[in-house]
Parts: C-alpha cells; sequence; structure tokens
C-alpha cells in the first residue's frame, strides 16, 4: 500500500495557474503509473492524467489537453499537476492516485492507493 498526500490546492481566478504535489510514502513508488483524478460538485470522480513508472509517457483527459501537465519525481517520491489557463468548470476535489497498472486510458479500477484529495477552486 502506498500513501498519498496532496497540497497545493486553493483559489485561484479564472486564467490563473496552480501546481498540485502528491508525496508518497510505503511501497515501491516508481514502479507503478501515477495518475490524478477529480470529482466536482455532484458528480462523478473522472479522469484528468496519468503518468508511466518512467515519467515518460502521459496521458491527458480531453478536457485538461493543452493547459495540464502531470509528472513526477521518483527521487523525491513525488507527482506533480501543473494546471495552467485554469477555467470555472476546472473547480474540484483533485485527487492523486497510485500503484497503477496502465497509464494509457485509465481506469480509476486500476489504481491501488488513493490521496485525501485537496480542492481547487476557480473563480470566473
Amino acid at each position: 500500500h502506498v500513501h498519498l498526500v496532496e497540497s497545493g490546492g486553493g483559489l485561484v481566478q479564472a486564467g490563473g495557474s496552480l501546481r498540485l504535489s502528491c508525496a508518497a510514502s510505503g511501497r515501491t513508488f516508481n514502479s507503478r503509473a501515477m495518475g490524478w483524478f477529480r470529482q466536482a460538485p455532484g458528480k462523478h470522480r473522472e479522469f484528468v492524467a496519468a503518468v508511466s513508472w518512467s515519467g515518460g509517457n502521459t496521458y491527458y483527459a480531453d478536457s485538461v489537453k493543452g493547459r495540464f501537465t502531470i509528472s513526477r519525481d521518483n527521487a523525491k517520491n513525488t507527482v506533480y499537476l501543473q494546471m495552467n489557463s485554469l477555467k470555472p468548470e476546472d473547480t474540484a476535489v483533485y485527487y492523486c492516485a497510485a500503484d497503477g497498472s496502465s497509464w494509457y486510458k485509465p481506469i480509476q479500477a486500476e489504481f491501488g492507493s488513493w490521496g485525501q484529495g485537496t480542492q481547487v477552486t476557480v473563480s470566473s
């Protein structure tokens, strides 16, 4: 089991940027895919971005492609989500996910560990 702690959420105006971090501890961090998901009020949790164990491959939801960048630093056991050009519809609780079996078109069930979430609010 991998223990995950997200940080970096907050309130930002539309067009602004935020960088989320997810620090991992526990068993091996760098041998599996990592991802970010989000859940807006009244909606199901949805996929945002994923990165392969090496960091060399990434995959994004169409809604964030070109605006968000996922990356990882295995030496620091940390995965990041750089979010630029934020929109009000990006408002959600963002969850870090680890121990993933796939970085390409992943589904929630493919990730074995989850963080507690961090709130991102984008005002118009």
